[in-house]
């Protein structure tokens, strides 16, 4: 198989590039979830400071693998779905794909709201490399206690949406038997699929 082949998407399978931006971003939304849920539980103010830091720098760099993931999708056409997958399946799918590159988007830009308004004017330095500007946005406690409470009604949904995604794919692996995650997990050749 040519090495573009394997790069880019087929009829039955995606490309390397799809799936380690597909791998990737679910390691980090997941990692950033159990990172915010330490981090505002932690005692020591330094170490709690150290990891919203680290926490808002992730945060920056999901947001651009993300929109590197749709601008990939766009320009890339998913693998057809198996046979085995019912109609009601089909049209739910593309929905549900919808539904996580949205949460995936609006929970970084919900954070990075959050620092805009915050009134402790605390800079974001991602990854300590630069400092990343601030959302024109007005900086009030009301404002930070609407993007405070945004941010977390968002992660705990994007999570509960990232877990029965992950239990949809797991049931088309152990239980249909088609092929639905193996193309997640590397390219192949032209197989026929199930």
């Amino acid at each position: 198989m040519a090495m573009t082949t394997m790069i880019t998407n087929n009829t039955n399978r995606y490309g390397w590039a799809a799936i380690a931006l597909h791998w990737l971003i679910a390691l980090i939304f997941i990692g950033q979830f159990a990172l915010g849920f330490i981090m505002v539980r932690i005692e020591s103010q330094r170490t709690a400071f150290e990891l919203i830091q680290l926490h808002k720098s992730f945060g920056f760099l999901l947001l651009g693998l993300v929109i590197l993931r749709i601008a990939w999708r766009l320009g890339n056409a998913a693998p057809a779905l198996p046979r085995s997958v019912g109609a009601l399946e089909r049209r739910t799918a593309p929905l549900a794909h919808f539904a996580l590159y949205a949460f995936q988007l609006a929970l970084p830009l919900s954070g990075w709201a959050l620092v805009s308004v915050s009134m402790l004017e605390i800079p974001s330095l991602p990854f300590n490399l630069f400092v990343m500007p601030n959302l024109p946005l007005a900086m009030s406690d009301a404002s930070e206690n609407i993007w405070a409470a945004a941010h977390w009604y968002l992660a705990y949904a994007g999570i509960a949406l990232v877990v029965l995604h992950a239990l949809a794919a797991l049931r088309h692996h152990f239980w249909l038997r088609d092929s639905v995650l193996v193309r997640m997990i590397t390219p192949s050749s032209d197989q026929e699929m199930e």
